[in-house]
């Protein structure tokens, strides 16, 4: 019994000393509980911030990010960046550009930087204080600020593109000033671009140069094309300037290579142009019965890429040339539509060439036009090709396909 209460005793002591000190929290736990908390609450502000933005209610983004920054937390960084953005948007332009000082300065290694340049430059040209390009030190900032005064100071401007352009700069940065270069329509920037293109600077960007004046010189730079093409022996740089020509809409200057080009791999290239260009006519133009067959088929491809299948089909009814016919054939089947596939129909009815009729028939199992298939087989009096009809028919499953073949069964 004694030995009972010395036992009890002994653990209510033990529980009146022990226990009270584990109720207190161990300092560590403590500081991560107290940084987990307010890592959640910096994450909670900066969601309601970018809530607010979504809503374009800026005044409110303001004062979320704000409470984000406060926190000093892994958010605080994009905090600081939307939160000038959000003060720009308010017409608030010394604030933004404090808040974007500060930014640089607390966090000078931040992903944000490159964003938060083209920001500042932003808020600074809306201000009516333009970054000078002269006496910016980073490239990328020197280009933005470029971008934004071509239009308006050329003069001042394309000299100092000019200068990106020869110097030993990154490939990056002077394909980026050919670009801002390539957007100008004035004068000087239309000679300066038309010299990258004819391969007086860097060669490297002698193909971008001639992609975009097809993409921004408009018709008038089919003529520098045009010129650039006759006076070089460069494949790849021709092949560059037949896709030029495509992206402005200069089929003359594609048809004019396609009847005169030598280098039969380029002729071809350019007829096929003239089918991404939906030039059927011209295309048929070239497609005489002394072509060669390879000028042949880029016709027939090229009318293919253009959704031309009447005249395609034209080509499957009446060349001669037995090879060129199931060409036609073949090409029709992955056309598809009700259009392509009564055109089959009717060339198969029309067709006597056994073999010609089961390239018919494949195109339209190509097409998964089973109703047409069925037709066929109903018809069909030759015992070889009902049944290749009906093998067809029996893989594709169709609801149509499958009534047909019992009836045949029940037969």
């Amino acid at each position: 019994m004694k030995t009972r209460l010395r036992f009890i005793k002994a653990a209510l002591i033990l529980a009146a000393v022990v226990f009270p000190l584990r109720a207190q929290p161990e300092p560590g736990f403590s500081m991560a509980f107290q940084d987990r908390a307010s890592k959640e609450e910096s994450d909670h502000n900066y969601r309601r911030g970018q809530a607010s933005l979504d809503k374009h209610d800026y005044p409110a983004a303001v004062d979320a990010f704000k409470a984000a920054i406060r926190e000093k937390s892994s958010r605080s960084e994009g905090a600081l960046y939307w939160c000038a953005y959000a003060q720009n948007k308010l017409g608030q332009r010394t604030e933004a550009l404090t808040t974007l000082a500060e930014l640089k300065k607390t966090y000078p290694d931040s992903r944000w930087l490159e964003d938060a340049k083209a920001l500042e430059l932003e808020v600074q040209q809306a201000s009516g204080s333009p970054v000078s390009p002269e006496t910016a030190t980073d490239e990328d900032l020197k280009l933005l600020a470029l971008n934004a005064l071509i239009s308006s100071d050329p003069d001042r401007t394309i000299p100092m593109l000019e200068k990106l352009l020869k110097g030993n700069n990154t490939p990056r940065v002077k394909e980026r000033a050919l670009f801002v270069l390539a957007q100008s329509h004035s004068p000087q920037s239309r000679e300066m671009l038309a010299n990258v293109a004819k391969g007086k600077f860097n060669p490297d960007l002698q193909s971008k140069a001639i992609e975009y004046l097809g993409i921004f010189g408009g018709r008038e730079a089919s003529s520098t094309l045009s010129d650039i093409y006759k006076s070089t022996s460069d494949t790849h740089i021709k092949r560059a300037i037949l896709h030029g020509f495509m992206v402005s809409g200069s089929k003359d200057a594609v048809l004019a290579v396609a009847r005169n080009e030598q280098n039969p791999e380029l002729r071809i290239d350019a007829i096929q142009q003239l089918g991404i260009m939906g030039a059927s006519a011209e295309l048929m133009q070239f497609y005489t019965s002394d072509a060669p067959v390879e000028v042949k088929k880029a016709v027939l491809k090229a009318l293919f890429v253009g959704g031309q299948s009447d005249r395609i089909l034209e080509i499957a009814r009446n060349d001669k040339d037995i090879a060129m016919r199931r060409e036609a054939i073949h090409l029709l089947g992955p056309m598809g539509g009700a259009k392509a596939g009564d055109a089959l129909t009717g060339l198969y009815a029309k067709e006597t060439d056994p073999s010609l009729k089961k390239d018919v028939l494949n195109s339209l199992f190509i097409q998964g036009n089973s109703k047409a298939i069925i037709e066929i087989a109903k018809k069909e009096t030759d015992p070889t090709l009902k049944h290749e009809a009906v093998q067809k028919l029996s893989i594709m499953h169709s609801k149509e396909g499958t009534e047909y073949l019992m009836e045949l069964l029940n037969k």
